[in-house]
């Protein structure tokens, strides 16, 4: 396939943060959100697709709307502020841990002739592992800007992204090497 058309996926990242290992995972979002910040701006400059895709807190009734006024009314408020999807962004919502299990995703991609992914959000070694290998047995491109994933265990996300370029044949690089 020459052609190559691409997605940001920003994964999780409206959040409220009132889990289990929150507190272990909040120093990790800290650094990535400004390289995250950067890479998503890039990327609505070139009029790239960005598509938010979010967990629905077990919240049946939810949409986007509710998600990120509830992520903002809470008490990490200042680490969803700056990645604020804009009008132009989508939002998939999703319940379990990958990005396409049960969500309309797929066939979104397919609809913007995407063939080239890449994933930014939380967790390295969950969401976003769990992601890469859906994405890679999609036959996607898979890139994953070391940068802008967040983590609960430094050791685990350095075996998930290990695991995403050896086994899924992705890209893992700093946010500033992505290409779309």
């Amino acid at each position: 396939m020459s052609h190559r058309c691409s997605a940001i996926i920003v994964i999780d990242m409206i959040n409220t943060y009132d889990h289990a290992d929150a507190e272990l995972l909040l120093p990790s979002v800290e650094k990535a959100i400004p390289p995250m910040v950067e890479l998503i701006g890039r990327a609505r400059k070139q009029q790239i697709p960005v598509i938010y895709v979010n967990d629905n807190f077990g919240e049946w009734r939810s949409h986007h709307g509710e998600i990120l006024e509830t992520a903002l009314a809470g008490p990490h408020a200042d680490l969803v502020e700056p990645l604020r999807p804009d009008d132009a962004s989508l939002f998939v919502v999703k319940a379990r841990h990958s990005i396409f299990y049960e969500t309309p995703l797929a066939y979104l991609l397919s609809q913007l002739e995407v063939d080239h992914v890449v994933l930014c959000g939380q967790v390295t070694e969950q969401c976003v592992l769990y992601s890469a290998l859906d994405a890679h047995i999609r036959h996607l491109k898979v890139t994953v800007p070391q940068d802008t994933v967040a983590h609960i265990h430094n050791d685990l996300a350095e075996a998930a992204l290990k695991m995403m370029h050896i086994n899924m044949n992705a890209d893992i690089v700093n946010s500033s090497a992505v290409t779309f």
